[in-house]
């Protein structure tokens, strides 16, 4: 290889590892993104989780309160 050829080459390797760099950042960036996404996805499902026991609890004392009224059917 000619001298020429190797400056060209090198020069051609930097620009490729410079936007590796750049992308690497931005992966980074999206990886942080999605588990701050994750995080709130989970919060969610608790909290869902957490208003279907209370509305189990309040139908299991509906349905004590309609038998002690007599009001089932």
């Amino acid at each position: 290889m000619t001298e020429e050829t190797t400056g060209l080459v090198l020069e051609h390797l930097r620009h490729i590892r410079s936007r590796i760099d750049v992308i690497d950042d931005r992966l980074t960036a999206v990886e942080r993104r999605l588990a701050v996404i994750e995080g709130h996805i989970a919060s969610l499902v608790l909290g869902q989780t957490g208003h279907n026991s209370e509305i189990d609890r309040m139908k299991i004392r509906l349905d004590r309160i309609e038998r002690r009224l007599e009001l089932t059917e």
